[in-house]
């Protein structure tokens, strides 16, 4: 009997628009603060053109190697460090933010139901009329019937997909057209991903359209090309300063994420770049040569002496070497030409604990409170607090700590208890207890959800 394969095949293809709502969480997220910067300020006209506020949208960065974007309800942009990599400019990344943020306005992540349930509809209704016809002899013509109901389903379907698609482009047009940026970025982007579809045999003769969830590439460039052929912003050109800080990132990347030899082959010692020293300090820390990272770190400080983001690297160097006193200065000077920019004050405050001397232990704390009143959504910046509260003897306090830690990290059964321990040692009806009754709230419910799915 096929028919489970039948159901199975389009249980999965309805479970696209799911898998990629929910991909970020199957993925690890990158934290950067000079990544996130840039990312920030590559968004920000795009952000206002669609007509939102960028204090509520968030430019987020994927560690995964695939060249894609994505949007999983709220107002949230997903980007691949894969897509970085493969982009060889920043007016490319934003014709990518443009079209995404054309799905955020037009609620595609959270509209999938009316792609869906007009598919599921023929779906069921042939799975009805087919097991009728085989149930009463008919089954060639039974299978033949579920068959062409699945077919017919998941055309309807992908049209669906291909609809949001083609609005998204036009939605991301208009924005880079309001905001004064090029569309060039956006059509070189998409001969990229003409290309790989040529190099994989993705072409039209050999892949229907009908089984695809975005327009073809090529319709897609010709309706483009036209749009921003025509729009005054076509010749504008990215700020130099732009385009340098992208060029530093995608070096950082690839130094961070890529093996350390082929790092090496990529940006040899021969070259003395901003963007070489970045990457090949990356890549000597990854081998754990300690002298030779350094190195790369101080010919950025010395083209640049108050980088933060050079400095950053520094202290981050020489902390994770076992030197965390050495790290100190270049990271307190990093932290304080940010003003306590939350990511690197964390990594401050880590540095701090990890000279396991006391006497530091009072301005960790003050810069770790700091870092999570304005990044909130920082596990690391918690653990360290934690391990603040709990040498200074404050117990409960280093419950909660670990308590918004472990909530965060989706540790649900863990919070409930860290925040029942901590809501027992605080002053009833404190901030912080009241913030620990929140959690333990959170916690258990979620606890109950997860018992409900088992």
């Amino acid at each position: 009997m096929r028919l489970p394969a039948f159901v199975a095949r389009f249980a999965a293809v309805l479970a696209v628009l799911s898998l990629t709502v929910s991909q970020a969480a199957a993925q690890s997220i990158l934290r950067d603060a000079e990544t996130e910067k840039l990312l920030d300020d590559l968004a920000r006209p795009l952000i206002l053109a669609a007509g939102l506020d960028p204090r509520n949208v968030d430019i987020v960065l994927v560690n995964d190697p695939s060249v894609n974007a994505f949007v999983a309800g709220g107002q949230a942009v997903y980007i691949n460090s894969g897509l970085i990599g493969e982009a060889d400019d920043a007016n490319e990344v934003q014709g990518v933010i443009a079209h995404e943020l054309g799905h955020v306005t037009g609620g595609h992540a959270v509209r999938g139901d009316e792609g869906a349930k007009p598919a599921t509809g023929i779906t069921l209704l042939s799975l009805v009329l087919g097991l009728a016809a085989a149930a009463a002899g008919a089954g060639e013509a039974g299978m033949g019937v579920i068959a062409a109901g699945q077919q017919a389903a998941l055309g309807k379907y992908l049209a669906f997909s291909r609809a949001q698609e083609s609005a998204a482009d036009a939605a991301g047009a208009s924005y880079l057209s309001k905001a004064g940026i090029s569309g060039k970025g956006s059509i070189d982007f998409f001969k990229k991903l003409q290309n790989l579809e040529y190099r994989y045999g993705f072409t039209k003769n050999d892949l229907s359209e009908f089984y695809s969830t975005h327009p073809m590439t090529d319709d897609r460039l010709t309706r483009l090309q036209d749009v921003y052929e025509k729009d005054p912003a076509w010749n504008a050109k990215t700020p130099p300063g732009l385009e340098d800080r992208f060029q530093r990132i995608k070096a950082k990347l690839y130094g961070y994420l890529a093996d350390p030899q082929d790092t090496l082959r990529a940006f040899p010692t021969y070259v003395n770049t901003i963007p070489a020293h970045y990457a090949r300090a990356y890549a000597y820390h990854k081998e754990a040569f300690l002298d030779k990272a350094l190195g790369e770190a101080d010919a950025l400080l010395k083209a640049e002496p108050q980088d933060p983001y050079f400095l950053e690297l520094k202290g981050q160097i020489l902390l994770e070497s076992g030197k965390p006193q050495e790290a100190i200065p270049p990271l307190r000077e990093a932290t304080d030409l940010t003003s306590n920019q939350p990511l690197i004050a964390t990594t401050f405050g880590h540095a701090l604990i990890a000279t396991e001397d006391k006497a530091n232990y009072p301005e960790a704390e003050r810069v770790l409170k700091a870092a999570v009143v304005r990044d909130h959504d920082n596990p690391f910046a918690w653990y360290n607090l934690g391990v603040v509260y709990e040498a200074l003897g404050e117990h409960a306090r280093a419950r909660l700590a670990s308590a918004e830690q472990q909530y965060m990290e989706q540790q649900y059964g863990e919070a409930l208890r860290s925040a029942v321990a901590a809501e027992q040692g605080l002053p009833t009806g404190s901030p912080d207890f009241l913030r620990a009754q929140d959690i333990e709230m959170s916690a258990r419910a979620e606890v109950e959800q997860q018992k409900k799915k088992r």
